[in-house]
This record gives structure tokens, sequence and C-alpha cells, in this order.
């Protein structure tokens, strides 16, 4: 195949940011104009993108980061995904008549991690000032942006909802019963004035580490903790279940809370170091998949062809199966990675591929874990539902498609960031009073049953499905690139990697190529489907292709060209030459450096 490409690879040697939004990477750019550092501009990208998108991402959802410090030379992982609040039990939800997290809703909520994690980022790793990287979102929220037509469709979709049900949204979303225009200028006057005090909180303190700790201390001591605290005690909210329910969050949650910095989980594919999250999040299943494809030469197969699909979707299916029996918060649960992500394990697990569809979920059996995985198995076979749904979670509603938000960003001193910030999205709980936001509902990925590595326990992490990359190789540089898209988001980053890696394609080559996707296993959203043997493909990567598909066994849908996922990355060789690509589809993400 003839790599296309529908807009050049952006290269030089100053900064680079790409992000999913053409504002927030505008934004991030300015950052480093001004001095910052590629943290700095994460952190004022970040914020920004929680005002741009609010159906996508907010100011109480979460945000895993890979980082890469040039000045200490280690890729770490900063955690902002918050945990299970204390009264999240799962007696308590049982006795509340669910057997299953309602995908929206107070229930559904965990404590906020964002805004603790990008404090983090910043004062650990940056050097600018709070309000350097407070004020392009304060000016966003209070002067406005123009409304993406999804968001301006998603408000409207949801308006009636949203008055029935959760009128506090209805106020927030449709300021005088009127969804915004697309394109017309949106504010958010009450989220505007949370940040400037935030920042004001902040400012009163001395020094620039003391006033970043005290505008944190503002949101998970202070007023937000307090409002957030006493709205979910005073309300009970409509969700998917059906029903109305009070949520378990409480200012007490919040308190105990801090972000933290940990050492990613890692594979080594063909002299690239590749870093993801631990088994929290769903990351170390691309490590997994890339053990197994270890296996092939994929640089003699057709990146567009069959036995390219074939091979990468089968290997996906098996590194999933592994992700349903083992992956959890490992605070909790003994999650045996090291062999998951060991040679002998992925050699044993290739043999499984063969040259037709698979259409059972096939774990592993590591040796110990036997009575766990024939837990999670039947479990499996009795919640999931069929048919596919993914994130956002109102599809019971109305037709919302979206995921999150993602940045890369890489600074001429080779400090760089990948970043999938998401939830607390406008569709996930009832705003605030007085905040301007919603709550997140990621609790939504534990499971009801007791003994699952995913059971809901207090103080747990859930299994989230951000998962940012950064790879490292010793001469040829270092990557950063992710991608929203829910379950899908290692599914479009893998071949995105291998036809970089293997065919030769650029940053921005490589994430215009056609992208596919399986729904073989659970979704983690509720509520929890899956279609076993399915795949969506883009149908630009051509008939000949499809037909061999559907010949091996796979239930083929053809997604239109340019809809199928949401790619942004960056890079930096070892002679400093930066680079950054991000993709063309929705026609509003992209990567700007010089």
């Amino acid at each position: 195949m003839q790599a296309f490409t529908t807009r050049p690879e952006i290269k030089g040697t100053f900064g680079v940011v790409a992000s999913t939004h053409w504002i927030a990477s505008a934004v991030g750019m300015s950052i480093l104009e001004k001095g910052g550092n590629a943290f700095d501009a994460a952190v004022a990208t970040g914020l920004v993108l929680q005002i741009l998108e609010p159906h996508l991402n907010g100011p109480a959802g979460d945000m895993p980061a890979i980082i890469r410090s040039a000045a200490s030379g280690r890729t770490e992982v900063i955690c902002g995904q918050g945990p299970a609040p204390a009264g999240a039990t799962i007696a308590h939800y049982r006795n509340e008549g669910l057997d299953m997290i309602p995908g929206d809703g107070l229930l559904a909520t965990v404590v906020p991690g964002a805004f603790g994690a990008w404090m983090l980022m910043l004062r650990d790793y940056g050097r600018l000032s709070l309000r350097a990287v407070m004020e392009p979102a304060i000016h966003y929220a209070e002067k406005g942006h123009p409304a993406l037509p999804r968001v301006a469709a998603t408000i409207e979709g949801l308006g009636e909802f949203f008055e029935r049900e959760w009128p506090t949204s209805h106020e927030t979303w449709l300021p005088g019963g009127r969804a915004p225009e697309a394109h017309g200028i949106m504010t958010n006057p009450v989220l505007a004035k949370t940040l400037t005090r935030l920042l004001k909180e902040g400012e009163a303190a001395s020094g620039r580490e003391g006033q970043i700790e005290a505008a944190k201390d503002a949101f998970y001591k202070g007023f937000v903790a307090e409002e957030i605290d006493r709205f979910v005690r005073d309300t009970v909210a409509m969700d998917a279940s059906g029903t109305a329910h009070r949520g378990v969050l409480t200012g007490e949650d919040m308190a105990r809370w801090e972000p933290t910095v940990e050492t990613p989980a890692s594979v080594d594919y063909h002299g690239w170091s590749v870093s993801k999250t631990q088994s929290w999040g769903q990351g170390p299943v691309l490590l997994q998949a890339l053990k197994l494809l270890e296996g092939y030469d994929l640089a003699a197969m057709d990146p567009a062809g069959a036995d390219f699909v074939h091979t990468v979707v089968e290997a996906e299916k098996l590194a999933f199966a592994d992700r349903e029996a083992y992956y959890g918060d490992p605070a909790f649960v003994d999650v045996p990675l090291e062999r998951l992500l060991s040679h002998d394990y992925a050699e044993a697990r290739r043999a499984l591929i063969g040259g037709e569809a698979s259409f059972d979920l096939r774990p592993g059996i590591v040796e110990g874990y036997e009575e766990q995985v024939q837990r999670t198995l039947a479990m499996l076979d009795h919640a999931s539902a069929t048919g596919a749904v993914y994130e956002p979670t109102m599809a019971h509603l109305s037709e919302k498609r979206g995921d999150t938000v993602h940045i890369d960003i890489v600074d001429a001193e080779g400090n760089m960031v990948s970043t999938t910030p998401s939830g607390g999205w406008l569709q996930s709980s009832p705003v605030v009073p007085g905040l301007g936001f919603p709550l997140n509902s990621r609790a939504q990925m534990f499971w009801l049953a007791e003994g699952l590595p995913c059971s809901l326990a207090p103080g747990k992490r859930p299994r989230t499905t951000l998962t940012p990359t950064i790879a490292i190789h010793e001469e040829k540089g270092a990557l950063g690139f992710g991608t929203p898209g829910g379950d899908q988001q290692d599914q479009w980053q893998l071949p995105f990697f291998l036809h970089h890696l293997h065919h030769g394609m650029d940053l921005q080559q490589a994430i215009d190529a056609p992208l596919f996707h399986t729904m073989h296993f659970p979704a983690s959203f509720y509520p929890r489907s899956r279609e076993p043997g399915a795949i969506t493909i883009e149908a630009s990567i051509g008939e000949t292709t499809l037909s061999e598909l559907r010949k091996r066994g796979h239930l083929v849908s053809e997604a239109e060209p340019w809809t199928v996922g949401r790619l942004t990355a960056v890079g930096r060789n070892a002679g400093g030459l930066l680079r950054g690509a991000a993709t063309p589809r929705l026609m509003q993400a992209y990567a700007i450096g010089r």
C-alpha cells in the first residue's frame, strides 16, 4: 500500500504540541513560547480541554500521564485515577437493587483525580506559575469558545432529560433553555468563577510550590470538596438503571486522596522500550500484544492486507482476554504481570493464533490463578450483554458518539508528555451547583461480584481504559502517542506504532492509514457488552482485504472512511529533531510546532 497523508508531519527543533482540539494545541504552544516546558504546556492544554470538550472530559475527571524527564532520563507514570469512595461496597450497591453499576449518575462516581494530577505535574516537573497555566482555561470559560458541533448536538439531545431529571445540568448546558449552536460562542461563567477562586486561594500562599499546593488543597480539602460533599449528600439522581440513587462520595474521600508517581509497565520490542500504566489501566494490553506479534514478520506483510489485520486482531483478542481475567488495581489484586509480559508466555499464547477468526474469549492460565480465571469467565458469561456500547455512556437516551481527549507534547530539551484526560463529561452526572461541572462515572468499570480483579472495593482504583504511551529507542529517539476511544485506545495505537516501525510510515502517514478494532471482548462501559468475532474497519482499506477477512470468519462491519481513531503523536530523534502529527478525523485535532 502506498502511504497516504492528509497533511505534513510537523517538524521543528523548539517544541511540538499535538492534541484533539486546535485551540488546546495553540494554548500549549503558547506556554512553550513563554518559557514553559512540556509539563507546563501539558497542564495548560489539559485544563483548556475541559472547557472546549465538556462532553469528553471535565474538572472532576481522571488523568493518567506517561512522562519523560530530560533531566532525570526517567520515564514515569503520573496516576490521576481516583479510587472508589469509602462507602462504595458491593453490599451497598446490591442493597440499592443493582447487579451492575450504572454508566452515569452519582453511584458511578469515584474521587476526581485530574486536578490533583495536573497540580502534581506542574509542581514537580514544570517551572511556570499557577497563574500562567490556569489563565487560558479561565479565559475560555468566561469569554467563550466556538462550540463544537458534537458538543452542541450532545447537549441538544439530552436537553429534555436534563430538564426533567438533572436540572442543574439543564441550567449549566442550556442557559435560558437553549442548547448552544454549533460554532456559536459557548461559555461557562460558574466554572470560570470556580477556577478563578482556585487560583486566588492558591496565590494567597507563599512561593510557587506553596501556591500550587494551596490550589490543590482548595479543590480536595476546601470549597470544591465541600460543595461536592453537600451536593452528593442532598441529591437523589436518575441514572442508567432507570432508578434514582444517592451517591456515596464524600469530602473525606477527597481529602484522603493524593496523586502518585509510579514506575511504568514496559516491554522491549525491536529495540524500543514501550511504557504504559500498570494494571490499574488497560495499558499492558498493548504490551502483551507486542510480545505476541514479535513472532511474526510484520514488515513483510501488506500494511493494508488481510494477513496484517487478521494477525493484529487475533493478538488483541488474546491480550484483552487476559485483561478481563487478571488486570486490576495492584494495590488490591496480585496481578502476575511479569508472567503475562514474558517471552515464554507470549510464545505459548501465540500458538492459539490460527488462520481463522476466533470467537471464544480465551485468557491464558497462569499457575495459581486457575480459579480466578474460571470465576471471571463464569461471571462474564452471565453478565455480558450483546451489542457493543462504548463511551460516553448515555446511549440509552440518545446516540452520542465520542470518547475522551488526548495530548502529546515534546520540547527542545527532550521532555515529553503523553496523557489521556477523561471522565467528568457532561453526560456523566448532574452538575454540582456553584461549581459548574459534573462528577465522573468511572466506577462503572467495577463488577458487583466478589473475588474478581475488578470487584468493587473502597479505596480501589477502577480498571481504566485510559492508556497513553511513550516509547524510547537508544538510537532512534522517543515517541509519545495515544488516542481517545475507550476500549479501542490500544487497538488504534497498535497498528499506528507497527506501521511506523515496520512499514516506514512517518507519524502522519501512520495516523492516516485505515484503522480497525474488535468488539470481541466485554466493553469496560455499561452495559458491558461484547460482539464475539466482530471487527469494525474503515472501508478505505479496500474491498480485497474486507472480502478476505470475511472468508476467514471475521464479522466485518465497514466504517465510513475517516471515522475510526483519534490519534495524535510526537517524536524526538537522537539529534534533536522534533516531529508531530494529529488525526484529520473529526476535523479538529492539530499538531503545532516549530
